[in-house]
């Protein structure tokens, strides 16, 4: 076809000029420059709240295991603190020391990962930070009990927070 058949037929079969297609490159690349970014804050909010509520969850067993153990239900030693050996008890459960049936008490169905961690062959148990009751607060250390549990993730919140210290 020549140029003035093309010229002659409707609008609607011409099709996009070259100009036209570049302004929509343009305009869908500044979209997704700036949907990406934000795609990525929501992403890592996501794994922020899942952090949150696992160490929430594992801070509450910790917690009632060491309830139970005040009021009698769990055997310690006079040497022992009180406080879970490991974090697998939580989920393997110990004997209540006031049953008569020795039925076991449980403090978690399953053990949460660190959303952070990397590795996800790593067990659970192994994702976590450990902190023992005799090492202080600034600097946490495992021991022969878990007091508390952080995320072992070098990077830092949202907020500007280093995960290691929620």
């Amino acid at each position: 076809m020549n140029r003035a058949a093309i010229a002659t037929l409707p609008h609607k079969l011409r099709g996009f000029t070259l100009i036209e297609l570049i302004v929509t490159a343009a305009i869908v690349a500044v979209l997704a420059s700036v949907a990406l970014p934000l795609a990525e804050l929501t992403v890592k909010r996501g794994k922020e709240t899942e952090l949150r509520a696992a160490l929430r969850e594992i801070r509450g067993a910790i917690d009632a295991y060491k309830r139970a153990v005040d009021d009698g239900r769990i055997v310690k030693k006079a040497d022992e603190t009180g406080y879970p050996p490991n974090l697998d008890i939580l989920v393997d459960g110990v004997v209540d020391a006031r049953s008569a049936k020795k039925s076991r008490l449980y403090f978690l169905r399953r053990l949460p990962r660190d959303p952070l961690h990397a590795d996800t062959s790593t067990p659970a148990a192994q994702t976590w930070g450990l902190r023992s009751y005799d090492s202080p607060h600034d600097d946490p250390r495992e021991g022969r009990d878990v007091y508390d549990v952080y995320s072992r993730s070098p990077g830092t919140a949202i907020d500007g927070s280093a995960y290691a210290q929620w």
